[in-house]
């Protein structure tokens, strides 16, 4: 049985979300909804009003953004440069960043920087990690390589990539 919420000031707000960035890299809006939840779930134990609480939210993220604590546009590059190292898609990079409530525009400036940095297809240079990771296509052994290719197909498409680009690596030669 857990102990009731305590009743959320601006010193133990400030402290729950500098404890959470010590632990975790966020964008603004993920911190938000961590402490927005926090305050929500206090107001309610304690049949208060979630008001003052989420007002002081608001401040704080204000606060962390102009400090330079909080900072989408490297949180976005950091992450994209991050997933596209485990093999993600352009579209499974989007779609994350967008869950973690990055805008549009930061997005397609972090996904511009990728594409400079990667000097070519970013989308080929993913599959090719997400294939060599899981083994598949050239990575697999060449004696099933052949009885496999649909699956491995499959698994790349599922993964985000386009068939073009699933096909290229596949029917490739690993590097």
């Amino acid at each position: 049985m857990s102990k009731p919420p305590r009743r959320i000031t601006a010193a133990r707000l400030d402290n729950i979300a500098l404890h959470y960035l010590e632990r975790f890299a966020a964008s603004a809006e993920s911190l938000r909804r961590v402490l927005r939840r926090r305050v929500e779930r206090a107001a309610h134990a304690l049949d208060e009003e979630p008001e003052e609480g989420l007002a002081q939210v608001e401040a704080l993220i204000a606060r962390y953004q102009a400090a330079g604590l909080l900072d989408d546009r490297q949180f976005a590059a950091a992450k994209t440069r991050s997933l596209h190292r485990r093999g993600a898609s352009t579209r499974l990079i989007r779609q994350s960043l967008g869950q973690k409530g990055i805008d549009g525009d930061t997005i397609d400036g972090a996904l511009a920087e990728l594409v400079e940095e990667v000097d070519g297809d970013t989308d080929i240079a993913a599959a090719r990690a997400y294939a060599r990771r899981r083994r598949l296509g050239p990575w697999r052994l060449s004696e099933v390589r052949a009885e496999h290719r649909d699956k491995d197909l499959a698994a790349l498409g599922r993964a985000g990539f386009s068939w073009a680009v699933a096909r290229a690596v596949v029917d490739g030669e690993g590097e």
